[in-house]
């Protein structure tokens, strides 16, 4: 439902589990309960069953900036938790990157690699790029959204 916020939110350092499997809603619920987490979504039907108030998050927004605000306005979230922190993949909290690691670059991006970071699960490398500066541009202009 909301895959490309939750990417947002794991760029952000929160723990999110993106739901791909069409699973029902009460099996969403359940494992949100089981796991403490928030399930964020649109489904009006969730927020009837008795066990939703303080962990079903009901968005009506439609696009990315409205949603991260219309979020931000539910629950208090800060986009500068732990930028870059998580796997965008798995979702693994990620660790420093070892020069054998760092040698599988080419040569022209392992010299200007500064801090780069690894997954331990899936082995995905992850650096500084421009991609990453405007991404950390979107989630301080989110940041700083005037929420009610």
């Amino acid at each position: 439902m909301f895959q490309r916020l939750g990417n947002w939110l794991r760029a952000a350092g929160y723990d999110t589990v993106i739901e791909q499997h069409g699973r029902t809603d009460y099996a969403l619920l359940q494992q949100a309960l089981k796991e403490n987490r928030l399930l964020i979504t649109r489904d009006k039907k969730l927020l009837e069953h008795r066990r939703a108030p303080g962990t079903v998050v009901l968005l009506d927004a439609d696009g990315l900036d409205d949603c991260a605000r219309e979020l931000g306005d539910k629950i208090s979230i800060n986009w500068l938790h732990r930028p870059f922190s998580r796997c965008m993949v798995c979702n693994t909290a990620l660790h420093a990157a070892s020069a054998d690691q760092l040698s599988s670059l080419p040569k022209k991006i392992q010299s200007q690699v500064n801090a780069p970071v690894y997954c331990p699960v899936c082995n995905k490398l992850y650096w500084d790029g421009g991609h990453v500066e405007r991404m950390r541009e979107r989630l301080q202009k989110w940041q700083v959204l005037d929420y009610a």
